[in-house]
């Protein structure tokens, strides 16, 4: 088994990058790749442990894309997002450590509003708090999930995402993120391959996302997520089919965050506990060495 999508706690994730790598060892996982949320601060720790382990580690990120869907796009729904995975960064380039440098700001501004609407809500909690309960890592909303527990302002986290996080609700705040085109270059000049995340969570209708994933495909992306846990098999056979179609390579991943913050996720499986089987890395493994810079295409709306 590989698993190519699982985040640890320099992001969002449950477990250390260390005990990630552990817990993959004993799930019988052979490859790894670690892609937390706009930070590879976790991939040192997690190559190390790998080593130790006899496991591959790939090393990776997943990068927030400004998300702004064409004019005609149907099918778009409140909370769509846009992820752009980089499997394989060998080489962070100056460019690559300037884009996280400023999703890291986008993110803390993104964070310090949220708390100033907790506070308006009358929970008076500090940005301290937070920090503490992240480790020293990269905030996101699982924290504030993990916050609103121990205030005992809900009972779970699900409550507290159904309640207070998801868009529409009285915390929440979207997320900004890097151009598409910047962000599928500084993947490249690091060494890696940019590839659409659970293309699913665009809210794109199935008519238009052929055409969608066409003209990505024409500015530089590489491959589709076609397998993951948050769609139904039916779908994933259908982005299979359409990697294929476009040339596109396929990729699968857990989206592992661990079981507390994501329940039900397990490392080495995707939609409806099918095994990650090595022959998706057997088809991408030349790619992770290096690949060109892509053309320059602006037809998309994406900024």
């Amino acid at each position: 088994m590989i698993d190519l999508h699982t985040h640890s706690t320099a992001s969002d994730g449950e477990f250390p990058p260390e005990r990630l790598v552990q817990e993959a060892a004993r799930a019988g996982i052979s490859a790894i790749a670690l892609t937390d949320h706009d930070t590879i601060a976790g991939l040192e720790i997690a190559r190390k442990e790998a080593e130790t382990r006899g496991i591959r580690l790939i090393p990776g990120v997943e990068l927030e894309i400004s998300w702004l869907p064409p004019p005609g796009v149907s099918g778009t729904g409140p909370g769509g997002e846009f992820h752009l995975l980089g499997l394989g960064i060998s080489r962070p380039s100056p460019a690559f450590r300037d884009a996280l440098a400023e999703l890291s700001r986008l993110r803390e501004a993104r964070n310090r509003e949220m708390l100033g609407r907790m506070n308006k809500l009358g929970m008076d909690v500090s940005y301290d708090e937070l920090k503490a309960l992240s480790g020293g890592h990269s905030i996101g909303r699982p924290h504030f999930a993990g916050l609103l527990v121990n205030r005992k302002i809900v009972k779970t986290r699900e409550q507290a995402f159904e309640r207070y996080l998801v868009p529409g609700k009285p915390l929440y705040v979207p997320k900004g993120g890097l151009n598409f085109d910047r962000a599928a270059v500084v993947i490249r000049e690091a060494g890696g391959i940019p590839v659409l995340a659970h293309p699913m969570s665009l809210f794109v209708a199935w008519g238009r996302l052929p055409d969608l994933i066409r003209e990505l495909r024409d500015r530089g992306l590489a491959g589709l997520e076609a397998w993951h846990p948050s769609a139904k098999v039916r779908s994933c056979r259908r982005l299979e089919d359409l990697a294929r179609s476009l040339g596109l390579y396929v990729t699968e991943g857990s989206d592992f965050h661990g079981p507390l913050f994501r329940p039900g996720r397990q490392l080495g499986y995707s939609a409806a506990g099918r095994k990650i089987g090595e022959a998706v890395l057997e088809a991408i493994g030349p790619l992770l060495a290096d690949t060109p810079l892509p053309a320059a295409h602006s037809a998309l709306k994406i900024s």
